[in-house]
């Protein structure tokens, strides 16, 4: 991981300084503020204390009931509630405007005599029971203990005749739905006697499994012919008529006693002797077919004969014997024969499929009707089925239906009761005062209204009191941060520093404005101007001790004090208030004569002079321009101290001339706002603002450190 990456981000540090600079301004608002806090709380806990004092004594009566969870019908639950909701519905129903209406009636007849009061119920529940605890709170005894009364009687009646009216609507809702299911019961039943008058169900079981049956032998004898026709169409001539005489054999071996049977047998013996005997089974098998096909067979056979005698002729003879040349003959004229023969097997076989495929037509035409007829009978019972069913279950809700109906009253007068009163109300006692919870809500509440105020202050008010807040406000530099001191003399003030002063971080402050002038500005100003936006900044001060400070450093400076109203620099070393300033814009003296030094090495000072009428008017003259030029070339620095911007135009005068200005804001004191608009009439005049003082800053504000480090100054 890189150096950048251990860092913390400029975002978060924000946010952290933003935090911090936010809790600093809140502990700087209860110091200041506090009393606000202590004077609300205090006024709370009085008006609680007043509200307790002319409060009048309550008085608590208690109750018991048992309310049971369900009413009870035999063999049946028509009325029930869930056992989550069921006490919540009775504690409400306890506290509905139903029951207080009921009560204050009963009261208002039976018990004329009693003073009406509020009363406030409080129903709570024992854990894992039934058992309901009524709590009545009023301002009479005995009012209070007949409303919990009246309460318990009549929350019971009104679940009386709750009751009542849900068994009499039931009990109308049953009537209602037996008639319905009465009549629905009739039509299902005449539906099923007309099904019945048109169909027999034994009959069309029978049909059914008849057609099924008969289905099965079509669509496998369909089966069968499809098979053959593929094969016929498939095998050679001799190779179907090969198939069809073991066929042939196949199925006379199956009828024992006939002479197929036995050439069969003789032939699955091996029985192949002699030529004689084969010819005698030659003759004997193609008799097996009929037609051509057995003269096809006859005629292949006794080729086969002719060609083995000649062959065995052949082994004595020559071929021009005459035996021979009988044999060629024979079996020439044997070959024609059989192409005859072959010729009319073949349209033999074209026309056996051509059979098999009209037979399978008919067999497709006769199961596709075997379906449709299997379809309808099915259909026909499923519709008998369903009505037998519909009918079932229709007689049976209608007899449960009238079980309920003749046990509805029957439960009614033996379920009256399903809330029960455990304990009466008890005779009312004085509820004791809770004194201290009530004051201190009232206190806590007090000072929760105490915390808004200073909140809404807060939110108000816009004075910096941390330089992260001064960041956020405006966008110019803050140059130096003074800290807040006290005079030790209240009646001499705040005196200036001197070389052996003992305020080390007053000190420092001011040695690092000086610094930031000298090196951070660039190029250095020579001629400033040190201003405020309202009187009681402190500019004044900050103008001595900036000049004291930058005089020590060894340079040549002179401190011109242009608050020709108020100036008070003069007081401050000790010295007359004229000849001035105020002379010198008039003429009536030279500068260098009204310049008057002070007991600081290297500072000079420029009084205000004498209060004119009209002090504004000599900012006006062009004598100031002269006088700042001539000025300039004696010192190597020129402080001015002017009146607060906001209130005289002085400043706006002379600003434009000099080298640049450094705006005065105090700590909790000046206006964010008010300051801001200073600013702005300074750059409508192309004033050149160095930067912002920040005075009065509390040594413990989170970003001021010279109060850090008193030790480090010590001697």
């Amino acid at each position: 991981m890189n150096e950048n990456e251990d860092r913390a981000s400029p975002e978060r540090t924000a946010v952290s300084a933003s935090f911090f600079n936010r809790l600093h301004r809140y502990g700087t608002l209860l110091r200041t503020k506090w009393w606000i806090l202590l004077l609300a709380t205090a006024f709370g806990a009085a008006v609680g204390w007043f509200l307790l004092w002319h409060t009048l004594p309550a008085y608590l009566s208690n109750g018991r009931m048992i309310v049971s969870l369900k009413l009870s019908i035999p063999n049946a639950s028509l009325y029930t509630e869930e056992l989550n909701n069921f006490f919540g519905t009775q504690a409400a129903l306890m506290q509905s405007g139903s029951v207080v209406n009921r009560v204050l009636l009963r009261l208002q007849t039976e018990k004329p005599e009693l003073r009406a009061v509020p009363v406030v119920v409080q129903v709570t529940i024992s854990p894992k029971t039934s058992i309901f605890n009524l709590r009545a709170k009023g301002d009479d005894p005995e009012y209070t203990k007949a409303y919990l009364e009246m309460t318990m009687e009549e929350y019971s009646n009104l679940k009386k005749e709750m009751r009542s009216q849900a068994t009499d609507a039931t009990k109308s809702g049953v009537q209602e739905e037996l008639g319905r299911l009465g009549a629905e019961l009739e039509t299902s039943k005449k539906a099923t006697l007309n099904f019945q008058s048109t169909n027999s169900a034994v009959f069309l079981q029978d049909m059914g499994n008849n057609i099924g049956n008969y289905l099965a032998d079509r669509s496998k004898q369909l089966a069968d012919l499809k098979s053959d026709l593929q094969l016929l169409k498939l095998l050679t001539l001799d190779q179907n008529l090969e198939r069809q005489q073991n066929l042939t054999l196949r199925n006379a071996a199956k009828q024992p006693g006939s002479s197929s049977a036995k050439t069969a047998q003789s032939k699955q013996e091996g029985s192949s002797g002699d030529a004689a005997d084969s010819e005698d089974a030659s003759e004997k098998t193609p008799a097996n077919l009929g037609g051509v096909e057995a003269e096809y067979l006859k005629a292949k056979q006794e080729i086969l004969l002719l060609k083995a005698q000649r062959e065995e002729l052949g082994e004595f003879l020559r071929p021009k014997h005459p035996k021979m040349i009988a044999l060629d003959e024979d079996i020439v004229r044997k070959e024609k024969l059989l192409e005859i023969f072959k010729g009319q097997s073949k349209d033999q076989i074209a026309n056996r499929q051509h059979v098999m495929e009209l037979q399978i037509q008919n067999l497709e035409a006769e199961i596709k009707d075997l379906e449709l007829k299997f379809l309808e009978t099915s259909k026909k019972m499923s519709d008998y089925q369903a009505l037998k069913e519909n009918n079932r279950r229709m007689q049976a809700m209608y007899d449960g239906l009238l079980t309920t109906a003749s046990t509805l009253d029957f439960g009614k007068e033996i379920s009256q009761e399903s809330v029960t009163i455990l304990e009466p109300a008890s005779p009312a006692t004085v509820v004791p005062p809770e004194t201290i919870k009530r004051m201190s809500i009232a206190s806590l509440l007090g000072f929760a209204v105490g915390l808004f105020i200073l909140l809404f202050l807060n939110r108000l008010d816009d004075r910096p009191t941390s330089s992260a807040e001064m960041t956020e406000m405006f966008d110019e530099p803050i140059v130096g941060q003074i800290p807040l001191v006290f005079a030790k003399d209240k009646t001499a003030g705040i005196v200036a520093i001197s070389a052996d002063d003992d305020r080390h971080a007053l000190v420092e402050s001011y040695r690092n404005l000086r610094s930031s002038l000298v090196y951070i500005t660039s190029p250095q100003p020579k001629t400033i101007v040190l201003t405020s936006a309202i009187p009681g900044d402190g500019k004044s001060m900050t103008s001595a001790n900036l000049a004291i400070t930058i005089a020590q450093s060894g340079a040549k400076v002179l401190l011109v004090d242009a608050d020709l109203r108020r100036g008070v620099l003069h007081k401050h070393f000790n010295l007359p208030v004229t000849p001035g300033l105020s002379e010198v814009l008039s003429e009536q003296h030279l500068w260098s004569n009204a310049v008057q030094s002070t007991s600081i090495p290297n500072l000079s000072l420029l009084a205000r002079g004498a209060v004119p009428k009209h002090p504004g008017e000599l900012f006006l003259s062009p004598v100031k321009e002269r006088v700042l030029k001539e000025v300039i070339a004696h010192y190597e620095f020129v402080l001015v101290d002017t009146p607060p911007i906001m209130a005289a135009d002085d400043v706006s005068n002379l600003a434009p001339f000099v080298d640049g200005v450094i705006m005065v804001i105090r700590a909790g004191y000046t206006s964010g706002r008010v300051a801001q608009a200073a600013l702005d009439l300074l750059y409508l005049r192309k004033v050149n603002v160095i930067g912002l003082v920040f005075n009065g800053v509390r040594a413990n504000a989170s970003e001021y450190y010279y109060y850090k480090y008193k030790e480090y100054y010590a001697t």
